[in-house]
């Protein structure tokens, strides 16, 4: 026996999702697959609660089969299908005593035979939802294998809603119930969109039309809002009072003012003899479903396989990549600024220098301006050491402290949490003071002292002697003489002040060349410290960069490598999964391409 093109199509796509680990897809295509191959038909007659669903049933069979009235309801799913004589039983999945289940799970299914003229009467409520009722009864259009199954109206509680989901799942074909009274609600047009995605022979009845005299303008109007939505279905108005009446009076014309004759012609025309054609739509209906499914996550791990997000091996790889040129950058960087920053300490070293030892010498000045070097020339010279020493220590710790910033500076510059270097130096301070030589000091000698008064006592005593002689006194006279004692004393007295300011020159002069010397010896080895640190500095960080960019360098590589290994891995993944989409495509191609083939085996018009 040729197999069927729906069901080679079905198996294909279970295979499909037992490809991509869809199990739980699987299962769902499996069970609809055992119902397909079942050769009854399964119509649920679905719909919002009071909708008359109950006495449609009724009406198509003409037998009381399901529970009608103010104070009964479905609350139940009840299949109603050919038999020989009536019949009725609650079916439970497992055995069931009362409400109880017994028995193990998986168990043949459990029935319990109950009176067929208690069906319409009495309603079973229960919260179970795999118990419904089944209700068999001789009629010519159940006889072709039709199954009416009457199902809890939605809106009635989430455990009615499953039941009737559950009934949808496994239909060939539905009939969605609305009365007459008033047009389709947005609800009752989602609910249809919902139904023909899962099973696209859908048929529309319009209900109680014998209580609503316009009920032709509200059927017009419904297949019009059916029309504006995108649904192609076919709207039957019937009354199924008006056909009962008619059942019990045998009157045909009041049967077909019932609408129930172009409801059996429908379902004889769509339903009955069309199980392959059905089939194949419901297969259609949900391989697309399900294929859209497998699909959509293919479709996004494919867009992120060629052009999406890197991997995180790539993106270690350009970080390493980045790092490494920012490096370079900055090497030429710091090195410039290492040489200006110098150049400046220098300049500011130099300057402090020459103001400090400016300061000493202005120091001196004052002091010899009063001091005699020949008394107080040791105690200036222990200041004087004291005070080139401060000056050459302070001077060397700015120095330090410069460099400290400036190796700071470099670091933040090159971004590097590296330990920075020493920079002081041990050098020894006090080697460039040296020694203070005394300068050379001439004494005043007695016999001097003695000259010089004899000079200038000789100069008075002979101005006034003569000054004198014009009075008549002798040239050596007391006043000559006291006169010549008077320039004697001061002209010892002169010479001795002379003296005192050429011994607080010559001691001014020396201090300033001490100091000279201080300040060359000291600042030609204060550049050579700073250029020593400096070459320290260059050589450290020059190490350090070379180090860093070795290491960054390596791990760029080892980047690249599992860049170049993550790329081949993508590329061989999108092949996989363009591959897969490309099969599903070809799938959904086959599913759309389903038509109404031969009948299902076993079926007959």
């Amino acid at each position: 026996m040729r197999t069927p093109p729906w069901l080679t199509v079905l198996d294909d796509t279970i295979a499909a999702c037992i490809a991509h680990h869809r199990a739980d897809l699987a299962g769902k295509l499996e069970r609809r697959r055992a119902l397909l191959l079942d050769p009854k038909l399964r119509v649920p007659v679905i719909g919002e609660l009071n909708q008359g669903k109950s006495q449609l049933v009724n009406a198509l069979v003409n037998a009381p089969v399901c529970a009608v009235g103010d104070d009964a309801t479905t609350t139940i799913p009840t299949t109603v299908e050919h038999a020989e004589t009536p019949t009725a039983s609650v079916v439970a999945d497992v055995p069931v005593t009362g409400r109880r289940a017994i028995g193990p799970a998986g168990a043949e299914p459990a029935r319990v035979a109950v009176p067929f003229a208690e069906v319409a009467t009495k309603a079973l409520v229960t919260r179970r939802t795999d118990v419904h009722t089944e209700v068999g009864v001789p009629r010519e259009l159940l006889a072709g294998g039709l199954v009416l199954i009457d199902t809890p109206g939605l809106g009635g509680g989430p455990v009615r809603t499953a039941a009737t989901f559950a009934a949808l799942a496994n239909a060939d074909a539905v009939l969605v119930i609305s009365d007459a009274t008033h047009e389709l609600r947005p609800a009752e047009l989602d609910l249809i969109r919902q139904v023909v995605a899962l099973c696209p022979t859908v048929t529309v009845v319009l209900t109680k039309i014998d209580m609503v005299p316009r009920w032709r303008r509200v059927a017009d109007r419904n297949r019009a809002r059916l029309a504006a939505a995108g649904l192609d279905v076919e709207l039957v108005a019937v009354s199924a009072s008006v056909r009962l009446a008619a059942a019990r009076t045998g009157d045909q014309d009041l049967n077909r003012e019932s609408g129930f004759v172009e409801l059996v012609a429908a379902l004889r025309r769509d339903v009955l003899g069309q199980g392959e054609a059905l089939a194949s739509r419901c297969t259609a209906a949900l391989a697309a479903m399900v294929t859209r499914q497998l699909l959509e996550p293919l479709r996004e791990q494919l867009a992120q396989a060629r052009g999406g997000t890197l991997g995180a091996a790539q993106v270690q790889y350009r970080a390493a990549q980045g790092h490494l040129d920012e490096l370079r950058k900055r090497s030429g960087r710091w090195q410039t600024m290492l040489g200006d920053e110098v150049a400046d300490l220098m300049s500011d070293v130099e300057y402090d220098l020459r103001e400090r030892t400016r300061q000493i010498i202005r120091t001196a000045e004052e002091f010899f301006e009063v001091a005699d070097p020949a008394r107080t020339w040791d105690e200036f010279a222990d200041w004087l050491r004291e005070s080139l020493a401060d000056t050459a220590e302070a001077n060397f710790a700015w120095l330090v402290e410069r460099f400290q910033w400036v190796s700071e500076k470099i670091a933040r510059q090159v971004a590097l949490e590296e330990s920075i270097p020493d920079a002081s130096a041990a050098e020894d301070l006090f080697e460039h003071i040296g020694d203070l030589r005394a300068p050379r000091v001439e004494k005043f000698t007695v016999g001097q002292q003695l000259f010089v008064g004899l000079r200038g006592s000789y100069g008075g005593l002979l101005m006034f002697g003569l000054a004198t002689t014009l009075a008549g006194m002798p040239l050596i006279n007391p006043i000559s003489i006291g006169a010549g004692a008077a320039f004697g004393a001061k002209s010892v007295w002169d010479e001795r002040g002379s003296r005192l300011k050429r011994r607080q020159a010559t001691a001014k002069s020396a201090a300033q060349r001490h100091v000279d010397d201080f300040f060359l010896s000291y600042g030609k080895e204060s550049r050579d410290t700073a250029r020593l640190i400096q070459r320290r500095l260059r050589d450290h960080f020059s190490s350090v960069v070379e180090r860093v960019q070795a290491g960054i360098a390596e791990r760029a590589v080892e980047a690249k490598r599992a860049a170049e290994a993550d790329l081949a891995d993508r590329r061989r993944r999108t092949q996989e999964i363009a591959a897969e989409v490309d099969k599903l495509v070809g799938l959904d191609k086959r599913i759309q391409a389903l038509t109404s083939p031969t009948p299902r085996p076993g079926l007959t018009a």
